[in-house]
């Protein structure tokens, strides 16, 4: 999948969470959405794009959100919890 495609989803995601939650709420309800419905794929893919290119097209939101499930991502391959 498009990593554009994937940002586009990740900012939808963001503007909803942001009108329902709130700024400082938004990115842990974005981050968990994310870990509950997308694909491992997806997930991977746009977390690469987050590490590759700083989170290039992400709202801030977003880039705070993928921040988190990319360090969730590195604490579960290395075994930490």
């Amino acid at each position: 999948m498009k990593a554009d495609y994937l940002v586009e989803m990740v900012n939808d995601i963001g503007a909803f969470f942001t009108s329902e939650a709130g700024l400082k709420e938004a990115p842990k309800g974005v981050a968990d959405h994310i870990a509950r419905f997308w694909d491992p794929r997806m997930r991977r893919e746009i977390i690469a794009h987050y590490q590759a290119s700083g989170g290039t097209g992400l709202s801030d939101v977003s880039l705070k959100a993928i921040a988190l499930l990319a360090q969730q991502a590195a604490l579960a391959s290395s075994g930490a919890r």
